[in-house]
């Protein structure tokens, strides 16, 4: 047996996993997830180094640029050697969902600690919301690895931005799960080469290099999904709130309603989280509360590390906005063709939100080179949208 049989293996095996995924979930997460959290933050903890810090204080790990060099060119790679003009596909957050209209209503109730940026004071920004698969490929739901991630992209927000592609825009971004995949660029650069590879559950099972607890941490939230508009996401790394504040932040959905996905344990459709988000969305709206946690004691709180969750004792997470999606339909082919022209980058950001750490750092470079890459060949230029666009 070749390490590609093995690795395929043990990929059918997930794959099966997810078709009874539902039935055993709910008992794992009210039950064992806890204490399995717990043991797993604490045992990541104390393997960290830990390093004089100050609050918002970023700190350049060693062979980051080396690092972030790497990424983008075996990314770049992955995208030339398995898609062709016309149809290049993003390298991460690959498959499209649905990108939907909604509404970012930001609280009169926030403490003036809080009030920076996009949160100063009490509005409403229009806002285009982009559900996603992980990536990097395009597989049929059920076969995902059980992450999703988001973006949100504000308009109307006034002030200098941190790019100059776009002037009037807000990005943010996150996943189904509070940590991230890799704690650190160097780590995200190894992860990079066995997807190459096409061999990335060996990232986390190379006994010479591995990186188990990332993957017990990233299994406790991987699941099959019952729609992207039913699940949390979480930032995963920080951003400033204002000079000297840092932040996460995640989403929440106000109704805990779930869809029965349809025909398990037998396959379900390739699509099934679209139609299932869009069945929500025709009969009703959905919202989520937008939650920010403030760093409150640096040591414990991270900066550069991605696989450390901030602890809630230490912090509670603020309700700061709600999103609201309206009632729409979203999944004619010209909407979902509009999401080929849209960039999310957490680098479309007021100073006040200015993306912290080395993942968003490499971000900066990474997903604007990606992006250029990918409108190029679809020759789907960039545009930044203004909140009234129309599809038929």
């Amino acid at each position: 047996m070749t390490w590609k049989q093995l690795h395929d293996g043990l990929v059918r095996l997930l794959n099966l996993e997810r078709r009874i995924d539902p039935f055993i979930r709910p008992p794992i997460d009210t039950f064992l997830r806890p204490a399995i959290v717990g043991l797993v933050q604490a045992w990541l903890r104390a393997a960290r180094e830990r390093a004089p810090s100050m609050p918002a204080m970023e700190q350049a790990i060693a062979g980051e640029e080396e690092c972030n060099d790497k990424i983008l060119m075996d990314m770049t790679a992955y995208m030339s050697t398995h898609y062709r003009p016309g149809g290049f596909q993003r390298a991460g957050n690959t498959k499209t969902h649905g990108v939907v209209r909604g509404r970012f209503i930001i609280r009169a109730d926030l403490p003036d600690t809080m009030r920076h940026g996009v949160f100063s004071a009490p509005r409403e920004f229009p806002a285009w919301v982009r559900f996603a698969g992980p990536g990097p490929g395009l597989p049929p739901d059920i076969d995902d690895v059980g992450v999703l991630s988001f973006g949100i992209k504000l308009m109307g927000v006034e002030g200098a931005k941190l790019l100059d592609d776009e002037q009037f825009t807000q990005d943010f971004t996150g996943i189904s799960t509070p940590t991230f995949t890799t704690p650190n660029v160097v780590e995200n650069a190894k992860l990079q080469t066995w997807i190459n590879r096409g061999l990335p559950l060996f990232y986390f099972v190379n006994p010479s290099d591995t990186h188990l607890l990332d993957a017990v941490m990233q299994g406790l939230w991987a699941r099959t999904q019952t729609s992207p508009i039913e699940t949390e996401y979480w930032s995963c790394v920080p951003y400033l709130l204002g000079e000297g504040q840092a932040m996460r932040y995640s989403i929440h959905p106000v109704d805990n309603s779930r869809t029965r996905v349809p025909n398990l344990p037998k396959r379900p459709p390739d699509n099934y989280l679209r139609e299932a988000m869009a069945a929500t969305l025709n009969a009703g709206p959905a919202s989520f509360e937008f939650r920010i946690q403030v760093q409150t004691h640096p040591s414990s709180m991270p900066i550069e590390d991605a696989s450390i969750i901030w602890p809630a004792s230490l912090s509670r997470p603020i309700p700061a906005a709600t999103l609201v999606l309206e009632r729409q339909v979203f999944d004619s082919p010209a909407q979902l063709a509009f999401a080929d022209r849209l960039s999310f980058n957490p680098w479309h950001a007021l100073a006040e939100h200015r993306p912290l750490g080395n993942q968003n750092r490499a971000r900066k470079r990474i997903y604007q080179e990606l992006s250029t890459l990918r409108q190029t060949m679809n020759a789907t230029p960039h545009v930044e949208p203004t909140g009234s666009e129309t599809f038929l």
